[in-house]
C-alpha cells in the first residue's frame, strides 16, 4: 500500500508540475490574473517600502468622513509583504515543491484509504480527487475574497485553475490506484477497464 500511495502521489506531483508550467509558462495565468503592474510603481514602492517594514498582511482604507465613517464607493487595498525579495525566488521554489509533493502524498493516501465501492471504478477514484481539488480551491483561492482581498474573478480563476489541475492529476491517480485483479471491490464492468 505504501508503494501504491508513492507512485501515485509521485505521478500527482508530475501531473500537477507539468499543468503549472502549462498554465503559467505558456498562457502567462499567474503573470495576468494575480501579477498586475501598478501605473506608478516606483512612486507606489517608495511609499510601501518607507510604511511597511514588518513582514504581514495590511489594510489601506480611505480617511474618514466627519460623522467618524469610512465612506461609502471608496477602495480599499490590501498588502502583503512576506519579508523576501526576489532573491529568495529560487530557494523558495524548492519549498514549493516540497508542499507540492506532500500534498500529492498526502491526497494518495486519502484515496487509498477510500472505501472499497469508491476505489471500485476509475471515474469514482478521479472524481474522489477532483473533489478534493474543489475543497482545496474552496479554502485556498475563493474564501480570499473580500475587503483587502481577490477580486470574484482573480479568486474564480484560480480555483477553476487548481480544480482543473487535481482533476489531471487525478486521473493519473486513478490509474496508479487501480485494484489489482485479485483485490476485492474490483468492477470492470463499471468503467475500471478504462
Amino acid at each position: 500500500m505504501i508503494r501504491r500511495i508513492f507512485v501515485a502521489g509521485t505521478l500527482a506531483f508530475v501531473v500537477l508540475t507539468l499543468w503549472t508550467i502549462l498554465v503559467n509558462v505558456l498562457f502567462g495565468f499567474t503573470v495576468r490574473v494575480a501579477m498586475n503592474r501598478v501605473a506608478d510603481e516606483r512612486a507606489v514602492y517608495r511609499v510601501l517600502k518607507e510604511n511597511i517594514t514588518t513582514p504581514g498582511l495590511y489594510l489601506v482604507n480611505p480617511a474618514l468622513t466627519a460623522e467618524l465613517q469610512f465612506p461609502p464607493g471608496e477602495p480599499v487595498f490590501g498588502v502583503s509583504y512576506s519579508g523576501m525579495g526576489h532573491e529568495t525566488a529560487g530557494p523558495m521554489m524548492f519549498v514549493e515543491f516540497g508542499v507540492a509533493f506532500a500534498t500529492s502524498l498526502l491526497v494518495a493516501g486519502l484515496l487509498s484509504a477510500a472505501s472499497t465501492g469508491m476505489l471500485s471504478t476509475w471515474v469514482r477514484r478521479v472524481g474522489f480527487v477532483a473533489a478534493l481539488g474543489v475543497l482545496m480551491a474552496v479554502t485556498a483561492d475563493l474564501s480570499r475574497i473580500g475587503i483587502g482581498g481577490c477580486p470574484l474573478g482573480t479568486a474564480s480563476a484560480k480555483a477553476a485553475v487548481r480544480v482543473a489541475g487535481w482533476t489531471l492529476a487525478g486521473l493519473a491517480m486513478a490509474w496508479a490506484t487501480r485494484p489489482s485483479a485479485n483485490e476485492p471491490g474490483r468492477d470492470t464492468s463499471r468503467g475500471d477497464s478504462l
